[in-house]
């Protein structure tokens, strides 16, 4: 029996996940983008990775939603702002589907919740960047977690599914009964890497080797820590561990909060320690470091509609 997926966003981990699944001949993959010289390229040619694997698979590439036919299973990786819209315009498409959100931050499940029937808390660490229409480089490696979000679970078998195809087509993916610990692991990891990285324009290895940087990275990280405990939610990573991978494995990628900055697109600030912050109002717990990434951050955004004096 052929498995439909339909992914909806083909940034850099919308691109690497599509075109891994496509790899299968059990496999009919679908990918719904904004960008249309992406779309037509990946229509037209194939969806290339290079950089840590190296090939071309089919893809189905659309900028309308309406033109894709009802899918089994949905992965949706936009940025998180573009979230409400994007799996909107995918009602039809997503009818009768579990559908896995592979996003940055926290908050996005919810909208999810919101719009389609089953949902699936997705956590993952592979990283990239899409360097031309069709092409996506594939930076880091690592693994994926899904596992039901609670308000409106997917199926076990579901998720259980889903995690059998990713790791068929090379992509290491494990089902969890609950998989909010990881979700955190790599929140707590990119709220306090990103932010920084972001501001400084540093790649992720930089960042964490600076002893002055090293130190505020340290710091978010205890801090968010706080809200786990408070929340009762258990991470199951060692951060200083994440961090000597990070700079082993990935240390010349720029977070995508850097790439958003390099190219004064809106950042997922609100979502990463935005999302942290909230979790902490929340749980009474405070939060001055994450407080402080976001306004600055927002102060760098907004500094972008000023006139430029020459």
């Amino acid at each position: 029996m052929t498995v439909r997926v339909c992914v909806v966003g083909c940034g850099a981990i919308g691109s690497l996940y599509a075109a891994h699944l496509a790899t299968l001949d059990d496999v009919e993959v679908w990918a719904v983008d904004v960008s249309a010289p992406h779309v037509a390229a990946i229509e037209a040619h194939g969806l290339r990775v290079t950089g840590r694997a190296d090939f071309t698979a089919p893809v189905h590439a659309r900028t309308d939603a309406a033109d894709v036919p009802p899918c089994d299973l949905g992965i949706v990786a936009t940025k998180a702002a573009h979230t409400r819209d994007a799996v909107a315009a995918c009602a039809t498409v997503f009818a009768d589907a579990a559908v896995a959100s592979v996003q940055n931050g926290l908050g996005n499940e919810e909208v999810l919740a919101e719009l389609v029937p089953r949902v699936i808390r997705g956590t993952i660490l592979p990283a990239g960047a899409v360097t031309e229409p069709g092409v996506v480089r594939f930076d880091a490696q690592g693994d994926t977690w899904l596992g039901p979000f609670e308000p409106a679970p997917a199926a076990t078998e579901e998720v259980a599914l889903l995690a059998s195809l990713l790791t068929r087509a090379g992509l290491r993916t494990h089902a969890l009964a609950d998989a909010r610990g990881p979700q955190w692991d790599k929140v707590v990891f990119n709220s306090a890497t990103s932010p920084l990285a972001a501001l400084t324009g540093l790649p992720v290895g930089p960042v964490c080797e600076d002893p002055a940087l090293r130190a505020q990275v340290d710091a978010l990280v205890a801090e968010a820590l706080q809200v786990c405990a408070a929340l009762g939610i258990a991470t199951s990573a060692d951060p200083a561990a994440l961090v000597a991978e990070a700079i082993e494995v990935a240390h010349d990628h720029r977070p995508s909060m850097l790439q958003d900055v390099l190219a004064r697109r809106p950042t997922e600030i609100d979502w990463l320690n935005g999302g942290i912050a909230a979790q902490g109002r929340l749980a009474g717990v405070p939060t001055p470091r994450h407080d402080a990434m976001v306004a600055l951050v927002r102060g760098l955004e907004r500094s972008w509609s000023l006139p430029q004096e020459h």
